[in-house]
């Protein structure tokens, strides 16, 4: 839980030195030391003016290099964008900045949030600070590692298929998705506008829903926004987490979980066994935990990358090189050639496959084949859970199916990397919530977590059931 901060000079501080110590990890693609020493003086004098706090007083922020920051760079992680400056916040930037948070730095990511790794950056890999020889994930890894590497309290990242779960996953963090337009995208770099959220990484629960509460709700600028200001209590003046969020040792709660996810082939044997163990002990306590039939499981991925790499497709056709980012200085014969030219050495390998991948799926005689279909699919699975959430109050599933693999382990398979987001995109194609949370650990010696997902707009239900496991698990 964030500790009262009453120096927010000493606490800046603290957090750049963390990242000096750390910055072989590459989390960080620009650290604002003088700005965010010159913001924590202001807070210190506005609180020693008797002015009032707000509720993130003081509370050291990193934020994905996909989000708008006025007057700082953001680049996606990309050549095309590189040197590109922001002329407004986004709106999650903005309500941080509202209650007194500081930014103290821009974390790395795959290119436009392409990726499960973070081997797809314009700035390099970032590395993982349990063992520097493994993935962070992605593709917000970079915000998932400072975190993890104490380098700030609480990093907002994006969830496009499981870029937040994940890291959190590999990390050993807590990481959440939230309900698809629980957090306003305006400001947020689009990859796949149906598909994009902003999440975010803590290492407690308490943070992350504070920061969820803050960050969350209407926004004209987004006519997504689908709920209205995030509470976990009534008077959210005289919040106090700790009792909203407290383990109610009387509550049951109907669990439901997969039969065809855990017992999937691509599902490590030790992660199997350790949730299905926690399946038992949970049954043993008094909660009802079911299996529940899902043979929609194998069209999950296809159905993703169909329609994310469509939506991708469109949404990057506007880095051109015309109107901003990276122009070719190579003489070019017309216009045609100068955007293949500033298309091609602007962006990177990943982001080229799924631009291919998605005006393929796009193309008239192919439409009716790939995206249509995977429309159907879509709407089968809201179908699908829409049942399932009318018995249980949550759906538990592994995060992923390994624990972090090696820096360069499959990067040759494209396929083998898209086919580990089984589990997290699930939640991504239908809207629900989500969160990992680290409960566990492998005989490898890396950590790895429980997913947990809940009806849309229920983030109250998962946040007291991740923290009641949280909990028990401390005690265990």
């Amino acid at each position: 839980m964030f500790t009262s901060v009453t120096n927010c000079v000493t606490t800046v501080t603290h957090y750049l030195e963390q990242i000096d110590q750390h910055k072989h990890l590459n989390a960080f693609t620009e650290v604002f030391a003088e700005e965010s020493l010159e913001r924590a003086a202001e807070l210190d004098a506005s609180q020693k003016a008797g002015n009032k706090s707000g509720r993130l007083h003081g509370v050291v922020v990193g934020i994905k290099d996909v989000l708008c920051y006025k007057n700082h760079k953001v680049t996606a992680a990309s050549k095309i964008l590189d040197g590109f400056v922001s002329v407004y916040n986004a709106t999650a930037v903005q309500r941080l900045l509202d209650e007194g948070a500081i930014i103290i730095g821009v974390c790395n990511c795959d290119e436009f949030a392409m990726g499960s790794t973070n081997e797809n950056s314009f700035y390099g890999n970032v590395l993982n600070a349990l063992d520097e020889t493994k993935v962070p994930g992605g593709s917000s890894g970079g915000s998932a590692v400072a975190v993890q590497a104490g380098m700030c309290m609480v990093s907002l990242g994006s969830d496009t298929g499981g870029s937040v779960r994940q890291p959190a996953d590999f990390c050993g963090i807590v990481g959440l998705k939230p309900t698809y337009g629980a957090i306003s995208r305006y400001g947020l770099i689009a990859y796949a506008s149906s598909f994009d959220q902003i999440g975010i990484f803590s290492n407690s629960i308490e943070d992350v829903a504070l920061t969820l509460e803050v960050i969350s709700g209407a926004d004209e600028f987004d006519s997504t926004v689908s709920m209205g200001n995030f509470k976990v209590g009534e008077d959210t003046s005289t919040l106090n987490f700790q009792t909203v969020l407290s383990v109610d040792e009387n509550k049951k709660y109907k669990i439901a979980y997969f039969k065809e996810a855990l017992f999937h082939p691509s599902l490590d044997v030790e992660i199997r066994e350790n949730i299905l163990s926690l399946i038992e002990q949970l049954k043993e306590e008094g909660h009802l935990v079911e299996a529940v039939d899902f043979d929609l499981l194998d069209y999950i991925v296809p159905a993703y990358y169909v329609l994310t790499t469509a939506e991708a497709s469109s949404n990057l056709s506007r880095f051109d090189g015309v109107r901003y980012g990276h122009r070719t200085s190579e003489a070019v014969a017309d216009l045609s050639a100068f955007y293949k030219r500033n298309r091609s050495e602007g962006f990177g390998k990943e982001v080229k496959r799924r631009i291919l991948l998605g005006t393929f799926v796009l193309s008239a005689g192919y439409y009716d084949a790939y995206f249509s279909k995977a429309q159907q699919v879509r709407r089968m699975l809201v179908d699908k859970t829409t049942n399932i959430f009318k018995d249980y109050d949550a759906i538990v599933l592994p995060t992923a199916p390994t624990t972090a693999v090696a820096i360069g382990e499959n990067q040759d398979d494209p396929i083998a990397i898209y086919l580990a987001d089984i589990y997290t995109v699930f939640a991504n194609l239908t809207g629900l919530p989500g969160i990992s949370i680290p409960l566990f650990k492998h005989s490898n010696g890396m950590p790895f977590g429980l997913q947990i997902l809940t009806n849309k707009k229920e983030e109250l239900t998962l946040l007291q059931l991740s923290n009641a496991l949280m909990q028990r698990q401390r005690t265990v």
